[in-house]
């Protein structure tokens, strides 16, 4: 494997950073309130999963005990 130039590196690592689209502002603050609605959306879901279970369990101990 062959060492590359310093100088060379850098100026492909310039290069491929140029390449990159960097989000708008709009973009960013959009995501992030998906990312927020989402993972609230998901807390309420386990929620409401962990309630049916415990009560469930409370019925069957209840039940059998």
């Amino acid at each position: 494997m062959a060492k590359a130039n310093p100088l060379q590196f850098i100026q492909q690592t310039r290069s491929e950073i140029a390449k990159v689209v960097w989000p708008t502002r709009r973009e960013v603050l959009l995501t992030t309130v998906m990312v927020f609605i989402m993972a609230t959306l998901t807390a309420i879901f386990f929620f409401f999963v962990d309630l049916a279970i415990r009560e469930g369990l409370k019925f069957l101990l209840g039940f059998f005990g």
